[in-house]
């Protein structure tokens, strides 16, 4: 049967010789589509079989999910914000989502979607699996990926941070005070972000004429435990750093934790940096110098991009990168003479 095939917004847009928000505007109801082009579209959505959204056609989109990988993280809170405050002013709700990597997680995550007819997805962190990522766009539900684990798909516009930028410079921070063993907290590998933070730390170093020293890197997930071990494990060395940069503030929290443990001060002894400057890190003991990442702008401007797509509209950047910023407080000093 007819109705039975399925087929995406971007099939019906190549064989219509449109663009896919062309296609999208048809689908939505929207008015600004020509005469005879909207016929063309129309004639194909009806032999495909093309399943519409179940909202009246000409409203606007009502109801955006937010899936996450993780949710106990204030970092996520921050993204959930952001996303928040855009929908609200907007009329929209938001649906929040972890699927946690579960076998089947992702897939019920999929069709919870199908019955609540959401009109677009925010993915942060998370991987979508290719037969996922087909079945949204069969449904012409429009994607945008927030810190791609790994290479997004190439039509679902991105929104991260100069996560390389921010590396370089809290390591730059870090020689500038005299510091030459510097640690380095890796978060996960599979997150480009994490990837990308660990190349500005090593560019660094470089840069500043020093060798990149395999054992001062250590793995971690962003979370605190990690930040303790992984200090920990810097600290046995034979010759330990004098500064550690914790590729999140949770990992730097956690390194603290491990310095204060072992009665070394921050920053007379080791200095410490952290990366995302989430709210409380100007209440820690001692104020924490981080790299600022725009986490809530980053929510804002993925919230506006999928706004925009499930109203029709073009993407004029489908690649964003916000600024990071460096913020100096108080655990960074110049290291103590030997």
């Amino acid at each position: 049967m007819a109705a039975e095939r399925k087929v995406t917004i971007t099939a019906i847009a190549r064989e219509a010789g449109v663009s896919v928000p062309t296609v999208s505007r048809v689908v939505n109801g929207r008015s600004d589509v020509a005469p005879e082009t909207r016929a063309r579209v129309e004639e194909l959505l009806r032999q495909y079989g093309y399943r519409r959204r179940t909202h009246a056609p000409g409203d606007r989109a009502a109801l955006v999910d937010l899936v996450f990988n993780d949710l106990d993280s204030p970092w996520a809170v921050e993204i959930i914000r952001g996303v928040e405050e855009v929908a609200h002013a907007s009329g929209v709700g938001t649906v929040v989502s972890a699927i946690h990597d579960r076998a089947g997680a992702a897939r019920q995550w999929m069709t919870n979607l199908r019955a609540r007819a959401s009109d677009g997805v925010i993915m942060v962190t998370s991987v979508l699996e290719p037969l996922l990522h087909k079945e949204l766009h069969r449904l012409g539900v429009p994607i945008v990926v927030v810190d791609p684990a790994g290479a997004p798909p190439l039509d679902a516009p991105t929104v991260g941070a100069t996560n390389w930028a921010g590396g370089l410079a809290a390591t730059e921070h870090l020689l500038s005070l005299g510091h030459r063993r510097i640690g380095f907290i890796a978060g996960p590998p599979r997150l480009l972000c994490s990837r990308a933070r660990l190349d500005g730390y090593r560019a660094a170093l470089e840069g500043a004429g020093l060798p990149v020293d395999e054992e001062l890197t250590v793995p971690g997930d962003f979370y605190h435990e990690s930040g303790f071990t992984g200090c920990e494990r810097l600290m046995e060395l034979a010759d330990p750093p004098t500064a550690l940069f914790a590729a999140s503030d949770q990992m730097a929290m956690g390194a603290m934790e491990a310095l204060r443990r072992r009665g070394l001060r921050v920053p007379q002894e080791v200095s410490v940096v952290g990366f995302d400057d989430l709210p409380e890190m100007r209440w820690s003991a001692p104020p924490l110098t981080t790299v600022r990442q725009p986490l809530a702008e980053m929510g804002k401007v993925a919230a506006r991009t999928v706004l925009r797509q499930a109203r029709g509209e073009e993407i004029d950047t489908p690649r964003l990168e916000l600024a990071t910023e460096l913020v100096v407080r108080s655990s960074t000093a110049p290291p103590p003479a030997r």
